[in-house]
Formats: C-alpha cells, structure tokens, sequence
C-alpha cells in the first residue's frame, strides 16, 4: 500500500476544508439551504485540490486499475481521473447524506458535479433513499436512462419510516456508459470495540461510573458539536421530562459529549454556545444544593474512544436523534458494548442507521410530542423488552460489520468492467 501525502498552502486547506465544504457543500448534503453560502466559496481551488487528489492516484494507478474515491470533498476527482486514465474502473462512495433535488439543485456548480459522478463506474451510498436521490439529481440535470431497479437488500426497512425505499436504482446509462448505483451502509468494528470494553481498565471504568450514579438512569448523547446533530431538540425533550415528571428528579442523568470538529468555524462556535446556556439553563432550574444530582453532564473535550465505549457500557440509554445524518456509527457502537443486551437506543428517522436497526426507538427530532414519547417510553421499557430488542440489533451489527461491507465493495469492484456502448 502507498501513502501520498499532499502539502497545501495553510490558506487552501481552509478555503477547501472550512468554507467550500463546510460553509457551501455541508448545509446542503444535509438539507439546510438557509445555512448555504456561495459567496466565500472559492471554486477554483476547489477544483485545483480534486485535480490534485486525481493526479496523484494516477501516478501511482495503472491505466485500467481500480480507483476508489470517497466523499463529497473529492466531488470533482473522479471527472479528472477519467481524462487521464480513461480506461480504469472509477467507484466512488458518498459518506453523508444525499439531498433531495430542489436541495442539490441550490448548488451553482450541480451540473459539473453531477457530470464528475457520472464518470464513474459504480456511486455508492449508505442507504436507498440516498441512491433514489442522486439518481433524481442526474436525471433533472442530464439525460439519462433507467437500466435496472431492484428490491433494496435484505436488512434494510422497506416502509413506514422517513429514509425507507422499497426498491432502489440499481443502474443508470448516460451518454453510453453504464453507472451502477450501490445502496449497502457501512458497518462498525464489533470485535475491536468488544476487545476494549473487555480490558480491565474499561471494565473498571464502567464499574466506577455505574457506582457514581448508582440508583440513577443514565442517558448518553456523543457527537460532534453540529447544528445538523439535533443538541438542541434533545436538551429540550430532556427539560420537559423533568418539568413534566418531578419524580425523576434526582433518578435520571443525562451525559452529553460532545467536540467541535474544527476550530474557528463561527457556525460551530455559536452552537456550542447554543448548547452551553441550554445545559446551564437546565442545570440551573432543577439542581438542588441539598443534593448531589447535577441533571445535564455537559463534556466538549474530547475522549479517548475506550472511554468512550466505556461511558457508553455504563449508560442506560444512548439518545442520538440527529435532524439529519449520513448513517451515525454511535448507533452500532453502543449496541456492541452492551454485552448483557440491555440498554435502550433512541434514533432519529433521518439517520441512515434507522432503516437498519427497526427495533430501536425511532423518532423524528421536528417533533415535539414524538420526542417526548420517545424518551419516556425509553424510561419506562421492561428489561424484557430491552433484551428482544437489543438482541436482534446486536445480531445486525455484528452481521454486517465493516467487513461484510468491504467484502461487498470488493465483489462489486470484481465484478465491475468499464462499459461504455457508442450511440
């Protein structure tokens, strides 16, 4: 395997990174237009770092070798790629979310992104609703044809939740050459979470974690600090509890970690403060100095992932109700350390995680009455309940590991050729 390491000028990795992909792109792969900004945006750049990225994958590829390109900050690599290898096989896949078209669409550069995406053999997504979407995006820009739709695989929920398809677009042609189009979610490390949680000095964090709050509900919610990760609506959901339920006060805890993912972005630094005065304003009406209880456990420093898992073993309830998310690998972390297939997941509909995993509770995070709902049914589910579900979820988690995903890929870049037919 070889490593290429790029150097960039200090001032184009935050024009790449801060702006282009998190001020333009990030706001609208996840549906919130209002936060989008072109006007900083420099798509010059842009362009110079994906043909950069391109290049160097094809110093190193041979002319019909297998590139695998990922994410939306390579949007336009593939497009390169195919100019100067013409005959390799392109696969791409998208680790976010994939908007509807009127979302997209916002985009002033969609056609020479979507024209980038159609340069490669095989698109990959998460989930169906993501495929079904792109594939929407390509038709309302360019003309193509519909090859093959097909049922969506086996474990992923077909109706009823917001993210459900009953059958996905499987391949698409234009301009003659043939696209597939994957749907299969990536999956979690069981046996390497497992073998953490197992060690001694997990084993004796949990123990240290479970005696502190001993008599107490805990709840946990880990993400970074992101307006798209639904701090806000949850914080909320958790005031009403105790507004509506004065028994709970001094019974129910609730951890909430989480991280700025880059420092000196002001979109981020105002929701971590949005979340700051929620937890303050929390903890200020409902602690009690004759007691111990402190309701919200605010943490923004970030953790080593042992303790991680170890805050996640000790927990009753892991909360993650994003108002949109790609696929959230929280979800299947906290599944594989509950060992004694207790706890309790609540997802949001709009993570693509929920068409995998039915058996948690799902809720929409725009929902003030379903968010409710969900937290006091988590509180009050009987033990039995928590094991049937728990279990069927730890038995999908583990099933389609990260390996299972890879295996998948690799048989789909095995069984993929350039296809192109003159029309």
């Amino acid at each position: 395997m070889t490593f290429y390491i790029g150097f960039m000028k200090q001032q184009q990795v935050r024009d790449f990174y801060h702006i282009t992909s998190k001020e333009a792109f990030w706001p609208i792969l996840h549906s919130f237009p209002w936060y989008f900004t072109s006007e900083t945006t420099d798509w010059e750049n842009f362009q110079l770092i994906n043909r950069k990225f391109a290049e160097a994958a094809c110093e190193e590829a041979a002319d019909d070798a297998l590139i695998w390109v990922h994410d939306y900050n390579l949007w336009l690599a593939p497009k390169y790629i195919r100019e100067m290898k013409p005959n390799a096989r392109i696969a791409f896949f998208h680790h976010t979310p994939f908007p509807s078209v009127d979302i997209f669409n916002v985009l002033p550069w969609r056609g020479e992104i979507v024209d980038s995406l159609l340069c490669c053999d095989i698109v990959g997504f998460h989930i169906p609703r993501y495929a079904e979407n792109f594939v929407n995006v390509a038709r309302s820009l360019r003309e193509i044809d519909v090859v093959k739709i097909e049922p969506v695989p086996e474990h992923i929920t077909k109706v009823g939740i917001a993210l459900a398809e009953p059958e996905v677009t499987t391949q698409i042609r234009h301009q003659g050459q043939l696209v597939r189009i994957d749907s299969f979610p990536v999956g979690t490390s069981p046996e390497y979470i497992k073998s953490l949680v197992e060690k001694p000095e997990t084993q004796a964090l949990i123990a240290s974690i479970k005696e502190k709050y001993q008599g107490r509900k805990l709840i946990i919610a880990a993400g970074r600090i992101d307006y798209v990760k639904g701090h806000r609506q949850m914080l909320e959901a958790f005031e009403r509890l105790l507004e509506r339920r004065p028994d709970l006060h001094g019974k129910v805890s609730f951890i909430v970690s989480c991280v700025a993912p880059a420092k000196g972005m002001q979109i981020y630094d105002t929701t971590k403060q949005e979340i700051e005065q929620l937890v303050g304003k929390i903890n200020g009406r409902f602690t009690r100095f004759s007691s111990d209880w402190i309701p919200v456990l605010l943490s923004t420093e970030a953790l080593s992932y042992q303790s991680l898992l170890g805050d996640f073993a000790a927990s009753d309830i892991c909360w993650t109700t994003p108002l949109r998310d790609g696929l959230n690998l929280v979800a299947k972390e906290y599944i594989v350390t509950r060992q004694n297939r207790d706890g309790i997941l609540i997802l949001s509909e709009f993570l693509g995680a929920a068409v995998e995993l039915p058996e948690a509770i799902l809720t929409n995070p725009y929902s003030v009455k379903s968010m409710d709902n969900a937290i006091e049914q988590a509180l009050e589910m009987p033990m039995e309940e928590q094991k049937q579900k728990m279990t069927k979820m730890y038995e999908t988690v583990w099933k389609y590991d990260v390996r299972c995903w890879a295996y998948h890929m690799f048989e789909l870049f095995q069984n993929t050729t350039h296809d192109v037919v003159s029309e």
